[in-house]
């Protein structure tokens, strides 16, 4: 069973918060959902966190990536993937660049989110 801690999911679209709680809620994985950046910044409880799955256009005007980068830079070390409907190889390479597990395009499959939250449940991160 994977780790319980929880696994945070910030997007600001509810179609996919609700799919990717369900699925991730199907393979055993505690979940909370997060549909702004500044929701994240409130209600987020990182001591808790085994994973931010985080969007990197989110509709309040925030970047996934620059969010991460404040957070690394407070010294807040969590294993994140991002997501994003909207790839390009500047994005893709600024992502990969800031230290995530994974960058998904979505529509993307489960055994590409579910192979990351595995290795972060391991601590292989």
């Amino acid at each position: 069973m994977p780790n319980r801690k929880i696994v945070y999911i910030v997007d600001d679209d509810p179609s996919i918060l609700d799919s990717v709680q369900s699925l991730l809620r199907s393979y055993g994985y505690r979940t909370a959902i997060l549909s702004s950046a500044q929701a994240f910044e409130n209600d987020i409880n990182f001591d808790k966190a085994l994973c931010i799955v985080l969007d990197i256009n989110l509709n309040d005007g925030f970047s996934g990536i620059d969010i991460m980068h404040q957070l690394k830079s407070a010294g807040i070390s969590v294993p994140f993937i991002y997501m994003t409907g909207n790839d390009d190889p500047v994005t893709r390479m600024a992502a990969l660049e800031s230290g995530c597990l994974a960058y998904l395009t979505k529509p993307f499959s489960a055994e590409s989110l579910i192979e990351p939250l595995a290795k972060a449940s391991l601590g292989l991160t």
